[in-house]
């Protein structure tokens, strides 16, 4: 009789495991995000736009949104003659963000939708003749002057309490729905 006891308690204890198991597995799937449509971007000189995007499997708890734009600067130098001259190298343009902006899923039923986000870099402060690659050995007489602005690449982060739900990068000529991070 105490071989069948042992035999009935693993049995439940098993079984209980494996409840458990399906129960853990099952508030995973509820809690997983689902992409109904994905956001694109577009390149616009120092701005990146990103339009659409809708999710479900959002839940209670509002969402945030927040897409950073990276680029690039180039500059033209002057030198004391007046006689113009590109630079031969891009400056890293500082980085431009749209801030956090809700999805609206806690009033909708847990679907969140991004309508649009934008973000510009910002022209970095002047750099030196000599970082841009003109000037020579670093004359301080060449008047440097910003030629382009250029966001080069985006990244989008979806996050909830914390916790990234999506995220996307784009670049400029890529696909317009990006690549995961």
């Amino acid at each position: 009789m105490t071989k069948s006891l042992r035999m009935a308690r693993k049995s439940l204890w098993l079984t209980g495991a494996a409840l458990l198991a399906v129960a853990a597995t099952a508030s995973i799937a509820l809690a997983a995000v689902n992409v109904k449509s994905e956001p694109t971007a577009s390149f616009s000189g120092a701005t990146v736009t990103l339009t659409g995007g809708e999710f479900s499997g959002l839940g209670s708890v509002e969402a945030e949104a927040e897409l950073k734009a990276t680029g690039e600067a180039t500059y033209t130098c002057e030198n004391p003659q007046g006689h113009a001259s590109p630079g031969q190298n891009p400056v890293p343009a500082q980085e431009g963000s749209s801030g956090k902006v809700g999805l609206g899923n806690s009033e909708h039923n847990g679907r969140g939708t991004i309508s649009t986000l934008t973000a510009s870099v910002k022209a970095p402060p002047t750099p030196s003749a000599k970082q841009v690659g003109c000037g020579g050995t670093g004359s301080t007489k060449w008047t440097v002057t910003l030629n382009t602005l250029t966001a080069t690449g985006a990244h989008l982060v979806i996050t909830q309490k914390s916790k990234v739900v999506f995220c996307r990068n784009y670049t400029l000529g890529g696909p317009a729905t990006g690549t995961e991070c």
